[in-house]
């Protein structure tokens, strides 16, 4: 906590894009809520004027998933919170299915969920995070979101054959992507704020 309060001193804003990756409810629960809670304490001391957290589009809406439960205890600290407070809510990174591939992969065989989303370009994200951050506290922010709803099981494919990975995908649901995750339960909401790059514009870059 001294090296945290140290490193705090004369900053006017935290952006907080903190990840962690389990199955475990209770772990993940336990690891986004004490990592906030020090970070908001912290915040506190120092004087910072706002903290923005970066969490997902649906996060409210999908109860099985560990990480969603982690992330919901985040932003349940940070609305209660001493510090001012904007909480940013985005789908999924262009690059997720990639990352999904890569959690699943077995012997040239991955497994991909057959959700809908409507992905985001990270640096995207990056921009909008970085203007919020320099203005005044929203509280709940719109969505964000990139331009094109998108099938997860194509993405995988596009994106693995731009890479020139060969696998083998297997549409299917998991444990940590289950059938909550169906439909449009990922899509933004109204009057979301949607941001330029394309899915089609990313992959470009990947080849």
């Amino acid at each position: 906590m001294d090296r945290l309060d140290a490193a705090l001193t004369g900053v006017e804003a935290v952006v907080d894009a903190t990840n962690y990756t389990t199955t475990d409810r209770d772990e993940a629960v336990v690891y986004f809520g004490t990592s906030t809670q020090n970070m908001l304490s912290a915040e506190q001391q120092a004087g910072v004027r706002h903290h923005v957290v970066l969490s997902i589009v649906g996060v409210d809406r999908i109860e099985g998933n560990a990480h969603y439960a982690g992330k919901r205890e985040q932003e349940r600290l940070v609305a209660e919170g001493p510090v001012p407070w904007t909480i940013v809510r985005a789908t999924q990174f262009h690059d997720f299915a990639l990352t999904v591939t890569r959690w699943s992969e077995q012997d040239g065989v991955a497994k991909i969920p057959p959700l809908l989303v409507q992905p985001i370009a990270p640096e995207d994200v990056g921009d909008v995070l970085a203007e919020i951050a320099t203005g005044a506290p929203q509280g709940r922010y719109r969505d964000v979101a990139g331009p094109e709803p998108q099938d997860l099981v194509d993405m995988a494919r596009r994106t693995n054959d731009a890479c020139g990975h060969r696998v083998k995908l297997v549409p299917t649901w998991s444990s940590l992507l289950g059938p909550d995750m169906a439909g449009d339960v990922l899509l933004p909401g109204d009057g979301a704020r949607i941001a330029p790059t394309t899915f089609d514009e990313w992959l470009a870059k990947q080849r």
